[in-house]
């Protein structure tokens, strides 16, 4: 049975990672990305790490080019991660709509056609399926109700995977993770935080456009819980929250100071919160996958800031 793992949106934040746990765990794995821009990978691999990866370069609605993926290099494993964050989905939702949605349901098909291949689906939906108005703890059965687009898109995904497991048996896990942190998280409406670290170790001021309490999650294990799932997706069609660490954007900014002193009292934040619950419930991961790593703020901060300024003296 072959083992290999083929990860779409690999040029993406979570997709290094998630790319980054595969090596780390022997395998060589296919990114399977539109862009051609391989900095996130650059950031985050040493050079014989990236030579372990080979990178297909094609679109997620293309059936023909991501099957032809699939089968040259025989995937057993697949991590879907492929999609446009908040802010592109607002400026172009019919663009929005086909690669999240459309791309989803032709990944579904293209596992669908290779089940005896195809072993398992892991795939990202999100914390934005969740609104302001929902409970806090958000409910690990998820939100009926999104406040933007990109929201209503992973929820249609969740359904998506229901759907293809009732009716064609491909089994599938989704993870919503919330505020991803961490080398490599340069864009999106949560990107904020990082981008003040990356910031910080280079001594400069920021402003991070939010503020109130969320769930911070440190990206490596973002994605090395997708590595997990994808090799642990075998039955059912399962939906779970990333279990992140709780806190204030006032916490956030103290561990940023603290890893960082030079820039204390110049890290800032606006009050509005995001619209979605402060805190979500969790545990349905762990009962899927086994134990999920959950690197404290303080030392995903430290490292966030540490690995900043190592890239920063190596160029």
């Amino acid at each position: 049975m072959p083992e290999r793992t083929l990860v779409t949106g690999a040029l993406g934040c979570i997709g290094a990672w998630t790319i980054k746990a595969l090596l780390e765990q022997g395998e060589d794995p296919v990114g399977f990305d539109l862009g051609g821009d391989t900095q996130r990978l650059r950031l985050i691999l040493d050079d014989a790490e990236l030579e372990r990866v080979t990178l297909v370069q094609g679109d997620i609605t293309d059936a023909e080019a991501l099957g032809r993926a699939l089968d040259e290099h025989e995937v057993g494993h697949v991590v879907h991660l492929a999609a446009l964050q908040v802010p592109f989905c607002r400026a172009d939702p019919v663009l929005g709509a086909r690669v999240n949605v459309v791309g989803t349901v032709t990944m579904f098909e293209a596992a669908k056609a290779r089940r005896d291949r195809i072993t398992g689906l892991a795939y990202a939906s999100s914390t934005a399926v969740y609104s302001a108005s929902d409970p806090s703890p958000a409910p690990e059965s998820g939100g009926t109700r999104p406040g933007t687009l990109y929201g209503v898109y992973k929820l249609a995904n969740e359904g998506t995977a229901r759907v293809f497991w009732q009716d064609e048996r491909v089994p599938s896990i989704g993870i919503r993770p919330y505020v991803v942190y961490g080398p490599g998280r340069d864009q999106g409406m949560t990107s904020g935080p990082t981008l003040a670290m990356q910031a910080a170790a280079r001594g400069e001021p920021y402003e991070i456009v939010y503020g109130g309490t969320a769930q911070y999650d440190y990206a490596p294990d973002v994605g090395a819980a997708f590595a997990r799932a994808g090799r642990t997706a075998s039955e059912g069609a399962h939906v779970a929250n990333f279990p992140g660490v709780a806190a204030s954007l006032e916490e956030a900014v103290a561990a940023i100071e603290a890893a960082a002193p030079t820039v204390a009292g110049k890290i800032t934040w606006r009050d509005e919160p995001l619209p979605f619950p402060p805190l979500l419930e969790t545990g349905e991961l762990e009962r899927l996958i086994g134990d999920v790593p959950c690197t404290p703020l303080a030392e995903g901060v430290r490292r966030t800031i540490e690995h900043f300024r190592r890239r920063a003296v190596s160029e």
